[in-house]
C-alpha cells in the first residue's frame, strides 16, 4: 500500500485553511480594484526562453523544466513552470498591445514555483498576488504602490516597515569604487546582507571578482545612518561623479516628496503600522529591476520579505516592444498567511459562509427543512440542512465545529405552527419564528 505523500515545498490546504486564504486573496483584491487595477491570468508553464535570463544566474537556476509536454521535443520548445508573474505578464503586454489601453493597469493571483530547498517561509509552490502598471515612466506608480501596500497590511492588521532603495543608486555605487562591471555580482552578494551577515557578503563579493579597494571602498555607503533626508544628502556627495547614481537619488527623492504630501496630518497610531525606510542594503537580485526597489517586512514576526517588486525599464524589449516602463509589486500570499497565523489576526468568525443549519428529528421534517432552505437561499442566504436527522446533539456539534450562528430545530411541534425553533448559537437564546422572522433575524 503507498502511504499518501505530497512533494516538500508544497502544502495541502483544508476548509479552515482556505478560508483563511481567500480572506487574504479578498482583502488584497480589493485593494488593488480601489486602484483602478484589473485581473488577469497567464499559463501555469510558459516557453523556456521566455524565463531563462530574466532571473539572474541563481533563478534560472531554480527554475523548474517540464521534462515531458505530450509533444514531440524536436517539434516543441522546453517548457517551464513559471518563477514568477512579473516575465508572463511582460509576455502578455506584449503578444496582447494592440488589445490594452496604456497605461495598463493590471494585477494577477496566481501560484509559481521554485526549485528552491524547502523551509520555514520558503516553500516551492506558492502564490503571488502582483499588481502593476506597465507604459508610463510617472513616479505616480511608486507612490500608488506604497499607499497599496499601506492600505492592504492596515486591513490585514499587520505592522510593517517598506524598504525603499533604486538600482540606478547601485549603479552609480558600482562605479564609483571603480567596478561599474560588477553591478550585478554586488547587487546579488548585498541582498542576502541581513540573512548571512557583512563579513560572508565581503567574502562573497571577493570570490565574486572585486578587488578588496572595490569592497573596502563599499563599506561607508553601506553603512550609511541617519534620517531618509541626511542619507540622501551623503548620497549626492558621495555619487557626485555618476550621472545614473545622481539620477536615482533624485527618483528616490521625488518618491519620498510624493509620499510626504499624500500624507494625512500626523497620525501616531498609523505611524505605529507603517513606515518607510530608505535602505541602501537593498538590492533585490533580479535583472530586470532599473529603478525603485521595495521590500516589505512584518515588524512583529521573522519570516523575511512579505512584499517586493520594482521598476522596469525594458521588461518587454526582450518581447520586441522596447522602451516600456512598468512598475510593480508582489504580495507573498503564503508568508502573509503565516504571519497572520503566529500573530492570529484571523477574524474570528471565518470558517464558514453558512448563516444557518436545518437540524430534524425525523423524515417528515427533513422535507420541511428543504422547502424552507430553498426560501432562504432565494432570498440570498447561505444555509445547510443536517442530511439525516440523527441525534441533536451530533447535529449541534456539527454546527459548532463550522461556526455557523444560527441552527434551526424542526420537530413535530414546529410543523404543526408552521415555525422552527431558532437557536443563536452564539448566546444560546432560543425563539419560536415564522419563515419571514427567520429572514429577518439570519440578515441582521
Amino acid at each position: 500500500m503507498q502511504k499518501p505523500s505530497i512533494p516538500k515545498g508544497t502544502r495541502d490546504f483544508g476548509q479552515l485553511e482556505m478560508a483563511r486564504r481567500n480572506y487574504i486573496f479578498d482583502t488584497i483584491k480589493s485593494v488593488f480594484s480601489l486602484y483602478g487595477f484589473q485581473q488577469i491570468e497567464t499559463p501555469a508553464m510558459e516557453n523556456i526562453g521566455t524565463l531563462m535570463g530574466k532571473y539572474g544566474e541563481e533563478g534560472d537556476k531554480l527554475l523548474f523544466r517540464i521534462q515531458n509536454s505530450g509533444e514531440k521535443a524536436a517539434l516543441a520548445p522546453e517548457k517551464g513552470l513559471r518563477y514568477d508573474l512579473t516575465v508572463p505578464f511582460a509576455r502578455y503586454v506584449v503578444q496582447h498591445r494592440d488589445e490594452l489601453q496604456f497605461p495598463f493597469k493590471r494585477f494577477q493571483i496566481q501560484p509559481v514555483w521554485r526549485a528552491d530547498r524547502p523551509q520555514k517561509g520558503r516553500y516551492r509552490e506558492f502564490y503571488q498576488c502582483d499588481v502593476d502598471v506597465i507604459g508610463s515612466d510617472s513616479l505616480i506608480g511608486e507612490l500608488e504602490l506604497i499607499r497599496i501596500v499601506e492600505e492592504v497590511y492596515r486591513r490585514l492588521g499587520i505592522r510593517v516597515c517598506l524598504h525603499i532603495n533604486n538600482r540606478k543608486v547601485l549603479a552609480g555605487i558600482a562605479e564609483v569604487i571603480g567596478a561599474p562591471d560588477k553591478i550585478v555580482d554586488i547587487t546579488v552578494a548585498i541582498d542576502k546582507l541581513d540573512k548571512i551577515g557583512v563579513e560572508a557578503v565581503n567574502a562573497e563579493l571577493i570570490e565574486r571578482g572585486l578587488t578588496q579597494e572595490a569592497v573596502d571602498a563599499l563599506q561607508p555607503i553601506l553603512n550609511l545612518s541617519g534620517a531618509t533626508a541626511d542619507k540622501l544628502a551623503a548620497l549626492k556627495t558621495i555619487l557626485v561623479s555618476s550621472e545614473i547614481g545622481l539620477k536615482g537619488v533624485a527618483e528616490l527623492e521625488e518618491v519620498f516628496s510624493l509620499v510626504e504630501a499624500t500624507t494625512s496630518s500626523p497620525d501616531e497610531k498609523a505611524e505605529e503600522r507603517f513606515s518607510i525606510e530608505l535602505d541602501l542594503c537593498l538590492a533585490r537580485g533580479l535583472n530586470y529591476y532599473t529603478g525603485a526597489i521595495f521590500e516589505v517586512k512584518a515588524l512583529d514576526a521573522q519570516i523575511g520579505s512579505i512584499t517586493g517588486g520594482g521598476r522596469y525599464d525594458n521588461l518587454t524589449g526582450i518581447f520586441g516592444l522596447p522602451n516600456v516602463s512598468g512598475v510593480g509589486i508582489s504580495f507573498g500570499a503564503d508568508r502573509i498567511y503565516d504571519v497572520l497565523n503566529e500573530l492570529d489576526l484571523y477574524p474570528k468568525a471565518l470558517l464558514s459562509s453558512t448563516r444557518i443549519l436545518f437540524a430534524t428529528f425525523g423524515a417528515e421534517e427533513l422535507k420541511y427543512a428543504l422547502k424552507w432552505a430553498k426560501e432562504l437561499r432565494a432570498a440570498g442566504i447561505a444555509v445547510e440542512v443536517y442530511p439525516e436527522p440523527a441525534k441533536m446533539k451530533k447535529q449541534m456539534g456539527y454546527a459548532d465545529a463550522k461556526q455557523i450562528p444560527f441552527v434551526a430545530i424542526v420537530g413535530s411541534d414546529e410543523m404543526e405552527l408552521n415555525k422552527v425553533m431558532l437557536k443563536n448559537m452564539v448566546s444560546g437564546e432560543q425563539e419560536l419564528v415564522d419563515l419571514e422572522n427567520l429572514k429577518n433575524r439570519i440578515l441582521l
